[in-house]
């Protein structure tokens, strides 16, 4: 009689460079895109916050009177600037290295805290123009100047949804 032995048939399955060739493009495609997104909203920020001003019987009044403003809109700069560069270089394909994934990791960190420093100040800012302090004798503002305070809340809310996109793609 025959031996009869029970035979385990094993498939191993090889991925050639072909297919990792095509995994890796597919991330550094998905990667560039989700650093380009920010880009708009941080501009869009900057656009609104730059276009800010208001004159009425009592003055004028624009974002580069207040300091805080004008840092959210150089925070919102260098965060679609850094959002830009950022995406071109993930766009073009080399090889993954530690120090590049390091780089990124502590540029995307500093950027975070700066445009988050900054949202968070002109919220604060922006807060006291709608409610004033009367401790340090600073009366509310935006009664008297109403559009100019709507559009400053408008940038400084497109602003945290440009910080909450640029973290969704690792950037700052």
């Amino acid at each position: 009689m025959a031996d009869k032995t029970n035979a385990v048939v094993t498939r191993t399955y090889e991925t050639g460079p072909c297919q990792e060739e095509d995994a890796s493009s597919g991330i550094r495609t998905a990667e560039t895109l989700l650093r380009l997104f920010p880009v708009g909203l941080c501009v869009a920020a900057l656009a609104v916050m730059i276009k800010d001003s208001e004159t009425n019987e009592y003055g004028s009044l624009s974002y580069s009177n207040i300091t805080a403003f004008r840092f959210l809109v150089h925070a919102n700069g260098i965060l679609a600037g850094y959002s830009l560069l950022s995406a071109a270089f993930t766009a073009v394909p080399r090889p993954i290295t530690m120090s590049r994934a390091w780089t990124f990791f502590l540029l995307d960190q500093v950027l975070t805290y700066l445009i988050l420093a900054a949202g968070a100040v002109a919220t604060e800012v922006a807060f006291l123009t709608y409610k004033g302090d009367v401790a340090v004798t600073w009366s509310e503002a935006c009664g008297t100047y109403g559009r100019f305070c709507k559009q400053a809340t408008t940038s400084i809310i497109i602003t945290f949804l440009g910080r909450n996109l640029s973290r969704a793609g690792g950037d700052g």
